[in-house]
């Protein structure tokens, strides 16, 4: 990943946009409790991430496992707000056989149901990152041979803007 630092924009190898996919509990970090510190800094890192996807630097990649995931939430606010931010979203992926058959390598490797899914669409999207406020999700991914890096918010932010 190669940062610009005079637009302070970052690019990946191929000189494209970042594509940046976040699963649910990363997208619902603005939503939650703030006054806990590492909530609060996730869920700047989160808002500013979104602001240069609105700003046409990023590119915001959204899936119908995303969208599953939310139809199972009571709080409507949380998914109005959450929808809000996904209206960034410019790149849709959805499940197909071979994604399906990736999720269930993944699962077999010790990576939660959901977390699964989100992890090979990602892959398939080719993503520069899954962001994700989940450490056992970021450890669980370590561990497999996904092709897409999985990481906390706050500290992707940093790499690629300080």
């Amino acid at each position: 990943m190669k940062l610009d630092l005079s637009q302070k924009t970052a690019y990946n190898e191929e000189g494209d946009w970042l594509r940046i996919y976040m699963d649910v509990c990363c997208l619902n970090r603005p939503f939650d409790d703030l006054s806990q510190e590492r909530i609060y800094l996730e869920a700047e890192a989160v808002l500013h991430i979104i602001s240069r996807c609105d700003a046409g630097e990023w590119i915001l990649q959204s899936s119908n496992a995303i969208d599953f995931e939310l139809s199972k939430s009571s709080d409507e606010d949380k998914y109005d707000g959450i929808m809000g931010l996904l209206s960034s979203s410019i790149e849709y992926i959805m499940m197909n056989k071979e994604t399906i058959y990736r999720a269930h390598k993944f699962q077999a490797e010790g990576v939660k149901v959901l977390d699964s899914y989100h992890l090979a669409l990602a892959e398939k999207v080719r993503a520069d990152i899954l962001l994700t406020t989940d450490d056992r999700f970021i450890k669980q991914a370590e561990r497999t041979d996904a092709k897409v890096r999985v990481e906390n918010p706050v500290k992707w932010f940093m790499e690629v803007t300080i």
